[in-house]
């Protein structure tokens, strides 16, 4: 028998994987068994409105990808803001701090639309980077921004790049939060465990396969390229909002202005919209909405 390392996961004993797994784990599902006024099946679009911070969080160095953050906001959010608008479906929009700062007016804007605004860390950093300490201190603060310029707490979150670290259920529990929206246990939204224990907290999970991002990215310096058109996306997405509207359940989409809000591709998110209405019963609602119906329906504390 091999003596245990750290470093090597072969030789971890039971124990040590075992915890692992169970620091943050997926409880019951909060499905509902119907969705609000009779609708057979849930919309939630969200955007993560990044923008600058995308470069910002490695050190701001080249301004042409600074450039690149900064057409999300200048032309991708009144494209989506005005699509939005024309089909009066709401939506939740996920801002780093920073880039709340940097875009005020956004913030003001989406925020008189009547949609949401989620917290989405402080400058786009990484929380498994962090110690407890420093992603409590900027989570705190950036709720605060956002509270300020909004002039609404937040009450959901979802982590920059999805990287959910150790500490970041613990602090999600003292802020009080309604939801989380960073995980991707399930295709429904169920209640989050914290080392075993039920926390009363809903997960809105996410996915690559939801997010455009992953087809989109592009990095000159780097192996990083579009992985697809915008007609395999569409095709990707209206698969899945299929798949939701046959299953009875949510679909949850992610999309950022400075992907997504681009001439040959912004028509994407109104014909997922288009799509979903022609089913009929479709419950288009912010992820608040969502989060809060299925905390009531499944009687959560």
């Amino acid at each position: 028998m091999n003596a245990i390392n750290p470093a090597n996961p072969w030789t971890w004993p039971e124990e040590t994987w075992h915890g692992i797994v169970q620091h943050v784990r997926a409880g019951r599902s909060l499905k509902p068994k119907r969705w609000k006024g009779g609708a057979t099946f849930a919309v939630a679009l969200s955007f993560d409105s990044d923008h600058e911070t995308i470069e910002l969080r490695n050190g701001g160095k080249s301004y042409s990808r600074i450039s690149q953050g900064q057409y999300g906001a200048r032309a991708g959010m009144p494209r989506i803001l005005a699509i939005l608008a024309r089909h009066n479906v709401p939506a939740t929009f996920f801002m780093p701090a920073v880039a709340a700062m940097l875009n005020e007016a956004e913030v003001k804007a989406v925020a008189a639309a009547g949609h949401e605004i989620g917290i989405h860390s402080w400058i786009h950093e990484l929380n498994s980077r962090l110690d407890h300490a420093t992603e409590r201190d900027l989570m705190l603060r950036a709720r605060d921004v956002l509270e300020q310029l909004s002039g609404r707490r937040p009450v959901g979150m979802r982590t920059a790049s999805w990287d959910f670290s150790p500490w970041t259920l613990k602090i999600v529990r003292e802020l009080g939060l309604l939801y989380d929206s960073s995980l991707m246990a399930d295709d429904e939204p169920y209640e989050l465990l914290d080392q075993g224990e039920a926390t009363g907290i809903v997960e809105l999970p996410v996915e690559w396969i939801r997010d455009d991002a992953v087809y989109y990215n592009m990095d000159r310096a780097t192996a990083l390229r579009p992985y697809g058109g915008p007609a395999t996306v569409f095709d990707i997405f209206r698969r899945e909002l299929d798949g939701a509207a046959e299953e009875g359940g949510l679909f949850q989409l992610t999309m950022h202005p400075h992907h997504s809000g681009h001439r040959s591709r912004v028509w994407i998110i109104e014909e997922i919209i288009r799509a979903a209405k022609a089913k009929g019963q479709a419950w288009f609602a912010t992820h608040e909405e969502i989060a809060a119906y299925c905390a009531a329906e499944a009687k959560l504390s």
